[in-house]
């Protein structure tokens, strides 16, 4: 998180048990509210897989009480989609639910089980024609100057008045940070960047970090062929492939046309909540197992 910690008040925590480190909560603070690490996409509790449900119960008891101590009134998380997680990992759900939290946002991702695929749409195969057609070629770099600079940028700026997440430069030093895990995949016409994807690898899943083409990828179905040889060929033996969300608006919002194209690969809806929860409710806790 270091390449953005003069954006936030860094807060995060660590649980002991014992001397013994147990959990982490990256998080920043904002007057009387703690939040899931504004920088990160996903938020909780980091938990190592042997760690049982009653332990979780203290857990996230002590942290609600020492927030409350240190007079922040509203801890709000983000929760980790199920896929990401190598293990079952729903305790803070039913936590949550113990503690009176309320759902603020719901995110709808578009994720494809690579283990059960549903077929390929025919407008999704006839874009991978058009690739081969116009002979268009993948390859995978190592920069991201000519995908930032060419297309990216210029489409955000263009459709949205946006900037990406990350500017050139943080994601390129991500890049050295996490070389194997970060990955550039480009699509290139006669030489010419036409189209790319950002790839965030984990052990088990795939994410689609940005994605987008130049202002002829539905004629030459630069995105289409991309993404159908990165499912076929590239990480094929991962369980999941995540498009990300297709939500505006915090979460009110679905963007029909790119929701329809991710689902055009086999694509289906997994859910990412956001909660808020009173601090002080972690007396709720105190009762829990019998």
């Amino acid at each position: 998180m270091d390449y953005h910690k003069d954006r936030f008040e860094d807060f995060s925590l660590m649980v002991y048990r014992n001397g013994k480190l147990v959990a982490l909560l990256p998080a920043n603070r904002v007057e009387a509210t703690l939040y899931s690490h504004q920088g990160l996409t996903y938020g909780g509790l980091l938990l190592k897989e042997t760690t049982k449900f009653r332990d979780v119960i203290f857990m996230f008891k002590s942290v609600l009480e020492f927030l409350s101590a240190q007079a922040v009134e509203t801890l709000a998380l983000k929760l980790l989609p199920s896929m990401y997680s190598a293990q079952p990992n729903d305790e803070l759900n039913y936590l949550l639910f113990l503690t009176e939290a309320q759902l603020t946002r719901r995110d709808a991702l578009s994720v494809l089980n690579m283990n059960n695929r549903p077929k390929i749409s025919r407008n999704r195969m006839e874009g991978v024609s058009r690739g081969q057609k116009y002979n268009l070629i993948i390859r995978e770099v190592d920069s991201f100057d000519e995908f930032w600079n060419a297309i990216l940028t210029k489409n955000l700026q263009q459709k949205h008045a946006a900037t990406p997440v990350h500017s050139l430069e943080e994601i390129s030093a991500l890049k050295k940070s996490f070389p194997k895990q970060i990955r550039q995949f480009n699509v290139y016409q006669d030489n010419q960047i036409v189209a790319g994807t950002t790839i965030f690898e984990t052990e088990t899943l795939a994410h689609s970090q940005y994605i987008s083409g130049n202002e002829d990828k539905n004629t030459l179905g630069s995105l289409d062929f991309l993404h159908w040889h990165l499912i076929e060929d590239v990480f094929k033996h991962k369980a999941f492939f995540d498009f990300g969300t297709s939500n505006e608006h915090q979460g009110k919002k679905i963007n029909e046309g790119l929701q329809y194209w991710k689902e055009g690969f086999g694509a289906r809806t997994i859910t990412q909540d956001f909660y808020s929860v009173n601090t002080k409710n972690h007396k709720l806790l105190d009762t829990v197992m019998l």
